[in-house]
């Protein structure tokens, strides 16, 4: 089993689409944690406030099988397949960290939001503040802790438990 860190996005009807992708990714692995779900305004770009949240996934799927199934969860869900960056969209799907995968190919990894956004960030602290990013020497919360806080997050009023 490999343990993955899922960031899940949504600002077109969020809470339906945060549910759906909560429950598609059961049927891909063992979801053992779920974060809060956080709302927070889009990035480069204004729109609607994106729905936010990480899952931990223990998967036994290769990286790019969990990348491709990913994929047909965003677009089953209506994520346009020419969708570009900051631009509305109904689920986003991205692979946070892989195990110890470090790539420089597409899926990046660690994914470079980590490091950018307090979106996928916080969540993680949530998650497993003590876990060291593949390829440095610096756990979850020593990211967050030297994070710049420039972007507001609240916690969503949805439950995820219906």
């Amino acid at each position: 089993m490999i343990t993955t860190y899922i960031g899940i996005g949504s600002n077109i009807e969020p809470e339906k689409h945060v549910k759906a992708a909560i429950d598609e990714l059961k049927l891909l692995g063992s979801i053992t944690q779920i974060s809060t779900v956080y709302e927070a305004e889009p990035v480069g770009f204004s729109s609607n406030n994106f729905f936010n949240l990480v899952a931990e996934l223990e998967v036994t799927c290769s990286l790019s099988e969990l990348v491709t199934q990913l994929r047909a969860i965003e677009l089953k869900w209506g994520r346009l397949p020419n969708a570009q960056k900051n631009q509305d969209r109904t689920l986003d799907l991205d692979i946070l960290l892989y195990g110890d995968v470090i790539s420089n190919n597409d899926p990046k990894l660690p994914r470079e939001d980590l490091f950018k956004f307090a979106f996928a960030i916080l969540p993680l602290v949530e998650l497993n503040p003590d876990l060291i990013v593949p390829g440095t020497k610096t756990t979850i919360s020593e990211i967050w802790n030297h994070f710049t806080h420039n972007q507001s997050l609240k916690p969503a009023l949805i439950n995820l438990r219906s």
